[in-house]
């Protein structure tokens, strides 16, 4: 891997900062420039994301140097299609089959035909080793040098790619960890070790995140070697630069990513739930849940102040306990395909047109899809797509959804089927927005929803009506918020230790204080060597629960932190026990350093000349509406209209049903409340 250029070099000549988020359907690239966002979009190339990202920074401008920060879902798509590395797992004697044993509960618990998510690992490629470690971290057995030497062995017999180490209670003594590193580094191979990715407890989550980390890592450093190459070709005037979006809400070097790429997972999403946040509160907003429908799949999250991170995420089926976002995702998008079952309900997604072939209406694709349905239905205008560079084609949608629909038997007009589709795929992600809201104990009436992504503004204030939402905001360039959130993020670095305190047995302060200093020296000391400068801030958290219980609760480790748990308990579960005894679990420590941030973009001002919008059928609720289709350029700050409307724009399109109130607010965004 060749080694990441230093980020204080790049601080000092403040080269061009360009975000570019690869999503199924499109890549965006986004940059600030005199003082405005600029803007351009290209179809995604999942053969080979890197061709989409070079076709994108090739129209920035030329500076002195160029930063590249990356959102990227190659490292989801090597999960979801099983295209990683040929894994070796190593684990304690015993305990081989733990990642595939897991927790023995059931996730569909009346379905008798469900298959369980196979592990990554088939069990010809895991090893035992003879040692233990006991919980408090005393050595119990070390392994003899002869057993490591025949481990060694075994290993490369298997020619794995990756190797995966997670020992028992490692996390409390990795003494013998590092033996079985030793021994096993000389084979060349990439080595993922529990004690220094999640020094947490419960070994099945450890050693499945640890996996997935092994399973990653070749097939992202190939990735990011190449993109990296690419980049310096490709600005060879200038100095470039590659790092690269965590899941967790930050950036980190291209090193790190290549490294530890299970902190990728989530990329692109977790740009969007940056982005969201950071427009909505320049609107005065800090209570949002965030509605970000791409081209396969949608993405929820609620934010309450600020984006906060989960470890107790799971992906494609397999536990990741690497701080994420904690975002909801569904299989519904622009590109997610209509079918219907065995018993002729209609059903769509979460599989996907994507990129290539595309919907119908992109002049390729065979098989309709939620963005044909709202071409059908006029929520769509097809020479205003993409600000009219990409026209739509409504002729042919007709002709091949209406022969498919001959096909399929099925007694359904254009205008029943369409409005179908949008109810269906309508209901999937008002189930999603209730999971990341209701489920965790939040009213989302609370709230005000914050819709992007290049279909959010198309099926927003439908759901907002459905969950008693109040308020919509689609701020501006809706369709590459992710890249916006990508570009304004800050430098994160995170790290955890279990240490399974009672709080009752001499429990003190300064215990937790002193190791909350030894996490703060290890993250200083990583962000030193990766280069970054700048002040770095450093926010201590502690997951904890009562004595006997399964689950923990995250809370910020402050003077009352014990009064704050029973607190969340409360609004949680809807009861707390404050003379129970309380466990300490686990210690987090979340390191920023500031990136240079871009100015607050200026509104945009209204298009010169008279505010006038033709007039189209657009249906709602299975009635045709004559409607008004705004550019988004033509409204007028801070003046009222009613719906039914549209507002079309280069990155997106936003539908007003009947019945609701738009404005531009201050900041450029546009607010949508009921009437």
């Amino acid at each position: 891997m060749s080694r990441s250029p230093d980020p204080r070099k790049y601080h000092r000549a403040s080269p061009l900062r360009v975000a570019v988020d690869t999503g199924g359907t499109f890549t965006d690239c986004l940059w600030f420039e005199g003082g405005r966002v600029r803007l351009h979009k290209v179809f995604s190339t999942p053969a080979d994301p890197s061709h989409a990202i070079l076709d994108s920074i090739r129209q920035a401008p030329a500076e002195s140097g160029l930063v590249l920060l990356h959102g990227t879902t190659v490292g989801t798509n090597s999960l979801l299609q099983r295209k990683g590395a040929r894994v070796a797992f190593v684990t304690t004697a015993g305990f081989e089959d733990s990642i595939e044993i897991g927790r023995q509960a059931r996730p569909r618990l009346y379905d008798f035909f469900f298959d369980r998510v196979e592990p990554l690992v088939p069990a010809e490629r895991r090893f035992g080793v003879q040692e233990r470690t006991s919980a408090d971290g005393h050595i119990l057995e070390r392994p003899t040098p002869a057993e490591l030497r025949a481990l060694r062995a075994a290993v490369a017999r298997r020619r794995p790619q990756a190797i995966a180490v997670s020992l028992l209670f490692s996390f409390a003594n990795p003494a013998n960890e590092r033996a079985v590193v030793r021994a096993l580094t000389g084979l060349g191979i990439p080595i993922s070790v529990s004690h220094l990715i999640l020094p947490e407890f419960r070994e099945y989550e450890r050693a499945s995140t640890v996996v997935v980390n092994a399973y990653l890592q070749p097939v992202m450093q190939r990735y990011l070697e190449n993109l990296e190459r690419r980049v310096a070709a490709t600005t060879w005037r200038r100095r470039a630069s590659v790092f690269v979006m965590q899941s967790s809400g930050g950036i980190t070097a291209l090193s790190a990513a290549a490294r530890e790429p299970v902190r990728t997972v989530l990329s692109g999403p977790a740009g969007g739930v940056v982005g969201a946040s950071a427009m909505a509160a320049r609107s005065g907003f800090h209570r949002i849940i965030s509605f970000d429908m791409g081209g396969t799949s949608t993405d929820v999250a609620l934010v309450d102040g600020e984006p906060r991170a989960s470890s107790e995420a799971e992906v494609v089926g397999l536990p990741v306990r690497v701080p994420m976002l904690d975002i909801h995702t569904v299989g519904a998008g622009g590109g997610s395909l209509a079918r219907f079952d065995a018993a002729g309900a209609l059903r769509v997604g979460p599989e996907s047109a994507g990129a290539d072939p595309g919907p119908i209406c992109y002049g390729r694709g065979e098989l309709p899809t939620v963005t044909d349905a709202n071409l059908l239905l006029g929520r769509l205008q097809p020479e205003r797509f993409l600000g009219g560079d990409f026209k739509l084609d409504l002729e042919r949608a007709r002709r091949t959804v209406a022969r498919w629909l001959r096909r399929s038997r099925s007694h359904f007009t254009l205008q029943e089927f369409a409005t179908g589709v949008v109810r269906v795929v309508n209901a999937t992600m008002e189930k999603a927005i209730r999971v990341v809201s209701i489920e965790r104990g939040y009213d989302p009436r609370d709230f005000t929803l914050v819709a992007f992504g290049g279909a959010g503004g198309m099926h927003a204030c439908e759901l907002a009506r459905a969950l008693g939402i109040p308020r919509v905001i689609v701020p501006e360039y809706p369709g590459a918020l992710s890249a916006f959130g990508i570009l304004v993020s800050d430098v994160v670095k995170d790290e955890s230790r279990s240490v399974l305190w009672r709080a009752s047995e001499g429990f003190q302060r300064q215990r937790l204080e002193a190791e909350f200093v030894k996490l703060e020296r290890a993250v200083r000391r990583d962000l030193k060597r990766e280069g970054w400068l700048g002040t770095i801030e450093c926010r201590r958290a502690l997951d904890v629960r009562y004595h006997g219980q399964g689950y923990e609760l995250n809370v910020p480790f402050t003077a009352g932190w014990l009064e704050a748990f029973h607190r969340e308990h409360q609004r949680r579960y809807g009861y707390c026990h404050p003379g129970r005894e309380v466990e300490v679990v686990t210690l987090r420590l979340r390191a920023r350093v500031a990136s240079p941030h871009p100015p607050a973009t200026r509104p945009r001002a209204a298009k010169p000349g008279p505010e006038t919008a033709r007039r189209a059928p657009v249906i709602f609720d299975g009635r045709r509406y004559p409607t008004p289709i705004w550019d988004r350029d033509q409204l007028k700050p801070e003046k009222t209209y009613r719906g039914p409307a549209v507002a079309t724009e280069y990155s997106a399109t936003t539908v007003v049903p009947p019945g609701m109130r738009f404005r531009l607010d201050r900041v450029g965004s546009l607010v949508i409340e009921t009437a």
